[in-house]
């Protein structure tokens, strides 16, 4: 059985990462220039600062998410209390305490 030929992509020993915050440095890989949003010289994790990284907005869009769930849960909790009565009491009876009543 015969080997397949040329099958391995083409792998570069300077291959060059540059991240958003303008740093630059080489490694191996299978494509000619890498682009990152963050590296080790501007990651919060390194530098010790407190911010959040977003990327394409995901923490406006997850806060915004939260607001819509609170309020739904305030929709939701109204609703209930919509159907119980004065005293707290459901105003429409089951249909337990209906066959009870015949």
């Amino acid at each position: 059985m015969d080997m397949k030929q040329d099958i391995h992509p083409t792998y570069f020993d300077d291959a060059q990462v540059v991240c958003a915050c303008g740093n630059m440095f080489t490694t191996r890989s299978t494509k000619k220039t890498i682009t990152v949003d963050v590296c080790s010289r501007c990651h919060p994790y390194f530098t010790g600062e407190h911010r959040f990284i977003d990327v394409k907005g995901r923490v406006e869009n997850f806060q915004s998410r939260q607001k819509i769930a609170a309020q739904m849960k305030e929709k939701l909790a109204s609703k209930k209390s919509g159907k119980l009565g004065k005293e707290g009491e459901r105003q429409t009876k089951s249909l337990k305490e209906l066959l009870g009543e015949a």
